[in-house]
């Protein structure tokens, strides 16, 4: 009887947890800001949120059959990507832009690269990015219907829609918002980032069921704040401290640091590449917010530094046992073999010259 023992490569650590369970956890998790979304957007929210799943499902299981690969829309990744999707989409996009940036993200960034744990970017933000250029009006388009519930009551003499500034225009021009509506999620913006109560709330759940790390996340934010906070003091502004946990709570940036930032296969798996990852995330963040002319900037930087990810754990790759101490001393070594061999050729030319 043959017993062969089929060895893989690495990492040879086997959990119990499946790519669905924590895809599913994942859908968890982004639930209340789905939520909300419905609630502040209306019922055409839900369906832009529907259209994306769906289309970023139907996209991975279609262009599988059609190449005939095994189809693995079980696994709930491409469910994750559509609804991310959607969630970044503005409340009143027209329907087929989200279906166009599911089938851009799921083929292009993800399929084409040869799937889940292949792709170098993550594929949510790529789409995005994708429609940003592509769209631009549309995409940056923040009018909401009659009916949003903290800026239009369902009154006589209300508005059919609403068209304003964002949150993050207001805090450009150095002035504060209402923090109590950005915490809850009373403001206009895209469907799934206006509720920074809820994104933080499903982020410590992922932490809680040990699906992240508060590495990358804490990291992205802590850096961020503090560098905010500097430029809010230099700059004068009027209560600083409040203007720095309002530019945290405003935009995508709770999205993006505990949902895109952490995707397992964008990002470092090193403790200290984590660090390192999510520190750069801020200081991207910090200057296409303050010091650039753009009001946003977290699909960017993401972006940017999954491109950095190889490097950054290149760099910061743990030493094995032994190792370290061995290299210190050929380090050692080869220092004094390089002042023997200044010695020998000073030696050599002081000769030379008598």
């Amino acid at each position: 009887m043959n017993r062969k023992f089929q060895v893989s490569s690495s990492p040879h650590t086997r959990s119990s947890m499946t790519t669905s369970a924590i895809m599913i956890m994942v859908v968890c998790a982004l639930l209340p800001a789905c939520a909300v979304g419905v609630l502040c957007f209306g019922w055409y929210a839900l369906l832009i949120l529907l259209l994306s799943a769906g289309s970023a499902v139907a996209s991975e299981y279609l262009y599988e059959k059609l190449l005939n690969k095994p189809v693995t829309i079980s696994d709930c990744s491409a469910l994750v990507t559509g609804l991310l999707l959607g969630m970044n989409m503005p409340p009143k996009i027209v329907w087929w832009i989200p279906c166009l940036g599911s089938a851009f993200a799921i083929i292009v960034i993800k399929q084409l690269y040869g799937g889940l744990g292949q792709n170098f970017m993550n594929p949510a933000l790529g789409a995005r990015c994708f429609l940003l250029i592509s769209f631009a009006g549309r995409m940056t388009d923040s009018s909401v219907g009659k009916g949003l519930i903290p800026l239009v009551t369902n009154v006589a003499g209300a508005p059919d829609a609403l068209s304003g500034a964002t949150p993050l225009a207001y805090l450009k021009t150095g002035a504060t918002f209402d923090l109590r509506s950005l915490f809850l999620g009373n403001t206009i913006g895209c469907i799934g980032e206006t509720s920074a109560l809820a994104l933080l709330a499903g982020g410590l759940l992922l932490v809680v069921l040990n699906v992240i790390r508060l590495r990358i996340p804490g990291a992205y934010i802590g850096t961020f704040a503090i560098l905010t906070l500097i430029t809010a003091l230099l700059r004068g502004y009027n209560a600083p401290l409040l203007y720095t946990v309002e530019q945290v709570c405003a935009g995508s940036l709770m999205l993006g640091a505990w949902f895109m930032a952490t995707d397992y296969v964008t990002s470092p798996i090193t403790a200290k590449g984590q660090i390192i990852f999510g520190a750069l995330l801020g200081v991207l963040t910090w200057i296409f917010r303050l010091i650039g002319t753009s009001t946003e900037g977290v699909s960017y930087a993401i972006i940017f530094c999954n491109l950095l990810v190889p490097m950054i754990e290149h760099y910061t790759r743990p030493v094995a046992a032994g190792v370290a101490k061995q290299s210190r001393e050929a380090r050692k070594l080869m220092r004094e073999k390089a002042r023997e061999a200044r010695r020998l050729k000073a030696a050599d030319r002081k000769e030379k010259s008598v």
